[in-house]
């Protein structure tokens, strides 16, 4: 048996068995709606027009642009946990939004590889690869400063500390990804 207390958390269309869709789901016309889309879709916006204007000929060695994609991820991470208010809710979309990142990323890398190497990544993979764990690591730094720094009032500031802590990770440990 039901608690009458129970059915008044159903919403009544659900309770008559037709959903009735939230007369706004998602507000476009926010401006943070869009700050947290475009932070998901940086790293991957950034890798597409680098492979697609001059993808990189040797897997060997970072290039700028490959830096430039790591810190493009844990900024973009860093923005939209800049959005959220709460602990949990940075941590979580802070680090949610660098794994999305790094996996569009990689994915990337295996699309515009063009040509199948057996033996050896392509150098459009190995970059992809070695920016995403490196962009990766940096979200995760940023994660951990979004969530300590959630109850500041600025979201400026809590962008750029998570930026600096998240940029900074990502840039230090992109070398050593690709050096051997």
């Amino acid at each position: 048996m039901t608690d009458a207390t129970d059915d008044d958390l159903v919403p009544i269309s659900v309770r008559l068995g037709e959903v009735v869709p939230p007369e706004d789901p998602e507000d476009w016309t926010r401006p943070l709606t869009w700050v947290a889309a475009l932070g998901m879709l940086a790293a991957p916006i950034v890798t597409l027009a680098w492979f697609g204007a001059a993808a990189p000929v040797d897997g060997t060695r970072a290039v700028p642009a490959t830096f430039i994609v790591a810190v493009a991820l844990a900024a973009g991470a860093a923005s939209t946990g800049a959005t959220q208010l709460g602990v949990a809710r940075a941590w979580t979309a802070t680090l949610a939004t660098g794994l999305f990142g790094a996996l569009v990323v990689i994915m990337l890398g295996v699309v515009m590889a063009g040509e199948r190497q057996v033996g050896a990544a392509s150098p459009t993979l190995a970059h992809a690869f070695a920016a995403s764990v490196a962009g990766l690591a940096g979200a995760a730094v940023a994660s951990v400063v979004a969530a300590a720094i959630a109850r500041l009032r600025s979201r400026l500031v809590r962008f750029a500390a998570a930026l600096a802590g998240g940029g900074a990770a990502a840039a230090a440990i992109l070398p050593g990804l690709m050096a051997g």
